[in-house]
């Protein structure tokens, strides 16, 4: 009687991930792939972001040199940079270096900070929002005035903030921006299971008297993940850019001959009367890829929100 029970629980909470009307009984999941591939803005966000990540891990063999060679070096005069010529498509930078070569490797870096600093967000705010949302009352209640604490300070000033306190290097960098992401996925996890607590299949289920840890963990969270799962591409895209913007300002890696966009563009500034291609090719790259990370967040919102559904 008791796996019979479990049975019709574990149905309830499938239709719940399911979509009622127009799709035949197609999973959540199954639909929104479908309305993904007919979707423009999706196809073109998903080709920018899987074009980043082949470049970023194909570095060493797509770079036509080493990024660190000052191979021009002798070339540079004061008031001239080279530019585009045989060998160097887009030129080099200040110290000779190849500039396509160190655009190409600062996306292993822009990839790297990332990824590591919103896996760390999602971790701490999914952790924060569990709690909130699996418990309520008075936890809830502490987590949420916890959480609105730290979105009350502007993410940039949060973020440097931290990176002066934890040193200059690439560790305190992540910790910084996952920090900002915090609250984001805490807030967000804990609405979504607030919601799915007053379900049928989490009421049926609290009836029959099943664990509040499998209700929670085995019927509640995994229906509450679709909203955090976008907020994740999107921070992707929020985290390049605080990154470059903490590696401008001089926050970022000590490593200052280690190519990443951020800091390619702040030593750019001292020669943009002379070369402002130095500027411009790293800034359309995290321009290019944030854009890319917007559309396909944005996609999938649409494609996983019920409002959206027709």
């Amino acid at each position: 009687m008791g796996d019979v029970k479990r049975r019709r629980i574990d149905e309830l909470a499938a239709r719940a991930g399911q979509v009622p009307e127009g799709e035949g009984g197609v999973s959540l999941t199954r639909s929104a792939f479908r309305r993904l591939r007919r979707d423009p803005v999706a196809i073109i966000g998903a080709v920018i972001v899987v074009t980043f990540l082949l470049v970023a891990l194909f570095a060493p063999w797509l770079a036509p040199r080493d990024p660190l060679a000052q191979t021009l070096l002798s070339q540079i005069r004061p008031g001239l940079i080279p530019g585009s010529q045989e060998g160097f498509p887009l030129g080099v930078d200040n110290l000779g270096r190849d500039l396509l070569s160190r655009l190409i490797y600062g996306s292993r870096q822009s990839l790297m900070i990332g990824v590591v600093s919103t896996v760390l967000g999602v971790a701490a705010g999914m952790a924060l929002g569990i709690i909130a949302g699996a418990f309520g009352g008075w936890v809830d209640t502490v987590v949420m005035r916890f959480v609105d604490i730290l979105l009350s300070i502007p993410g940039l000033l949060m973020a440097i903030s931290i990176s002066v306190l934890l040193g200059q290097n690439q560790y305190a960098l992540m910790i910084a921006i996952a920090v900002t992401q915090v609250p984001i996925f805490a807030r967000l996890l804990r609405g979504s299971m607030l919601v799915q607590r007053g379900s049928d299949y989490a009421l049926a289920a609290r009836a029959l008297g099943i664990r509040k840890r499998r209700i929670v963990f085995g019927h509640v969270l995994p229906n509450s993940l679709s909203p955090v799962i976008v907020q994740a591409t999107l921070s992707l895209a929020t985290a390049i850019i605080e990154a470059a913007a903490l590696s401008f300002l001089g926050l970022g890696d000590p490593d200052l001959a280690r190519p990443e966009w951020g800091a390619m563009l702040a030593n750019a500034q001292a020669f943009l009367s002379v070369r402002p291609e130095l500027a411009v090719y790293p800034a359309l790259c995290i321009i290019v890829v944030a854009l890319g990370f917007t559309l396909l967040g944005e996609s999938l919102r649409e494609a996983l929100d019920p409002k959206f559904r027709r």
